[in-house]
């Protein structure tokens, strides 16, 4: 089942990135690199919490959804672009909405549209 795969490519991304930045941020004792999958609605996200020094950071790094059997694409604060790397692991990119772009503007991107 396509949407199987796809629910296993996200979380292999988003945990290997939780994994590399957590080893990264060892020396915080308050910070942390979260993964959230919820597979019954398929939301997936990579947030930041805690303190730097005397600085709350909190934040989503990584926001996606399946819907209709596609992968929409919420937020991406990631320099290389997560639709990218599901390209690289065999999502097509017409599966792929990139949902931070307004509607008429998807259109003029590589990827899906609806």
């Amino acid at each position: 089942m396509v949407v199987e795969q796809y629910r296993q490519y996200i979380q292999h991304i988003l945990s290997e990135r939780q994994q590399r930045s957590s080893r990264q941020k060892r020396n915080a004792e308050e910070y942390e690199v979260q993964t959230i999958f919820d597979e019954k609605q398929d939301h997936y996200q990579l947030l930041y919490v805690g303190w730097r020094g005397n600085k709350r950071d909190f934040g989503c790094v990584l926001h996606l959804d399946i819907k209709n059997g596609k992968i929409w694409i919420q937020h991406d604060g990631t320099e290389e672009g997560i639709a990218n790397c599901l390209v690289e692991m065999g999502v097509p990119k017409q599966d792929i909405l990139l949902a931070f772009h307004e509607p008429y503007i998807r259109q003029f991107t590589e990827f899906g549209t609806s």
